[in-house]
């Protein structure tokens, strides 16, 4: 923060008064840390002013009862502890002291945070054993830490690199604009201090449910009280001749990225396959790059199934209007070396192939098991599988959700993690359903889209605003009822939209 904007907030520790709040919210600081006052009810809570997941502004977020929303991507803080209620963020906020003298508000310190105090149940189980490394895989592992779980975990991870900020990988770090070290969801030595046995490279071949292990590809056993399956997705092989040249890639891990950094330094034109949310991002990351872009895709517009004709319409606008060339209605059938033939018969030149044609979940593992399946792993509310002791998260987890009353599978980063968080709390006994409404967002070069809800079918899309200016919120609607909403610049609209569909439920 600069001494000059730092001059425009007030000094928090020469006071305020209750008359100079705005909307319950003043936005101050104290020495050199900014701080955001926030007044609900009759009570003053004093927090860190910027979300610890991207640095989102607080003060333009939403104020919920004893927490507050981040507007970005829809964090939540307890405004009493600082302790980051939902993901994107994991990392707490600092709290301050908040002191009345006479009539005015003073902030002078922080609070000291008292860790979880909790006596384990005595059913609580001793080994709690993670498949997976992803979203949901970490965040169960880090809540089980959070909540004072004092037995053993083992988080086994068929990744080479300890978890990621998967979206990362397909934004700012591939466009070059972040650091690597921005990517490490957190530092190696996380693990080791939070007791948390991160095992990478460890392919689990099988479950054995009555002897209550996994069993891995080395042939060695690891036996568990309680199993959270965690797998998530993998890219969709794109079934052509040429694709498994060096040349051609996909984005998955952070291996992948880094191969697409390394062959983007001295490529000068890429063909992205497939104008899906990871392809037109990494359209854009490979354009800020000064890539020549070429996108094939079978649709008639990108994202028309998830946004609708009329978004599909703007982001494609987008990406040309940044030199991306789009031929849709058709699909590769060869690539072979540099040149890639396309259905309608033109060829491209390409140094660099991205291939984003969906992905897949990981099912063959619980399948083996004798989990029931349908198009995902069948969990409840409080995603147990049909094997008690048996949980399921993230990109493979079919669960029933109030909201829209469909049992529904979402590969969404945010809603991975927070089943993790949920599942990491029932494998202690909590018995809590999860019940949050499904969230993500997509970044275009500097338009941001967030959606919230989840609608598979619509028949109307009520538009408030104006898409071709970038000012808008979009309702998808069935039967007069809103299943979700998407919003460009209108950060409070889809917070609300959010809160409204979890009070709906």
């Amino acid at each position: 923060m600069s001494d000059e904007g730092k001059l425009e907030r007030p000094d928090l520790t020469l006071g305020v008064s209750l008359s100079d709040f705005n909307n319950g919210m003043l936005l101050g600081h104290v020495h050199n840390d900014p701080v955001l006052l926030v007044r609900t009810g009759s009570d003053t809570f004093a927090i860190d002013a910027f979300c610890s997941h991207y640095h989102g502004p607080l003060a333009d977020g939403l104020v919920v009862e004893e927490s507050v929303r981040c507007p970005w991507h829809h964090a939540c803080f307890d405004l009493r502890t600082g302790e980051a209620t939902r993901p994107p963020a994991l990392s707490p906020l600092s709290v301050w002291q908040v002191e009345q003298e006479a009539d005015r508000i003073v902030v002078r310190r922080k609070r000291d945070q008292a860790g979880p105090a909790r006596t384990a149940a005595a059913d609580e189980p001793r080994r709690i054993v993670i498949v997976g490394g992803g979203a949901a895989g970490f965040a169960a592992a880090e809540m089980l830490r959070r909540e004072g779980y004092g037995g053993e975990v083992i988080m086994l991870s068929s990744d080479e690199a300890a978890p990621v900020d998967r979206p990362n990988l397909s934004k700012d770090y591939l466009a070059g604009k972040a650091p690597e070290d921005w990517v490490p969801l957190r530092p190696d030595d996380f693990y080791s201090e939070s007791k948390i046995d991160l095992r990478l490279r460890a392919q689990v071949t099988a479950i054995d449910r009555r002897a209550q292990q996994v069993v891995l590809g080395d042939g060695k056993t690891v036996p568990f009280d309680r199993l959270l399956l965690a797998t998530g997705a993998e890219p969709v092989k794109l079934q052509i001749p040429g694709a498994d040249q060096p040349h051609v890639h996909m984005l998955r891990t952070l291996a992948d990225c880094r191969a697409i950094i390394a062959s983007a330094a001295a490529a000068k034109r890429a063909v992205v396959i497939g104008a899906s949310f990871i392809g037109l991002e990494v359209a854009a990351a490979l354009r800020d790059r000064d890539i020549a872009v070429h996108v094939i895709a079978p649709e008639q517009r990108p994202m028309e199934r998830i946004l609708g004709p009329d978004m599909g319409d703007l982001v494609r606008a987008l990406h040309e209007e940044h030199g991306v060339v789009f031929h849709l209605q058709d699909s590769v059938t060869v690539i072979d070396g540099r040149k890639v033939s396309l259905k309608s018969g033109r060829t491209l030149e390409a140094d660099l192939v991205v291939v984003g044609v969906g992905v897949k979940p990981r099912l063959d593992l619980a399948g083996q098991a004798g989990l029931k399946i349908d198009r995902g792993v069948l969990v409840n509310a409080n995603l147990e599988t049909s094997v008690p002791g048996i949980f399921a998260a993230g990109d493979i987890a079919r669960w029933p959700d109030r909201h829209s009353g469909d049992s529904i599978r979402v590969e969404h980063w945010v809603v991975a993690e927070r089943q993790g968080q949920t599942a990491a709390r029932n494998m202690m006994g909590f018995n809590e359903p999860f019940d949050a409404v499904p969230f993500f967002w997509s970044q275009h070069y500097d338009v941001p889209i967030n959606y919230v809800g989840h609608a598979e079918k619509w028949d109307e899309i009520a538009v408030d605003g104006d898409i071709r200016e970038k000012d808008c919120v979009l309702r998808y609607k069935r039967a007069g009822r809103v299943l979700a909403v998407a919003s460009i610049y209108r950060d409070i609209d889809s917070l609300k939209a959010e809160l409204e569909m979890e009070r709906s439920q």
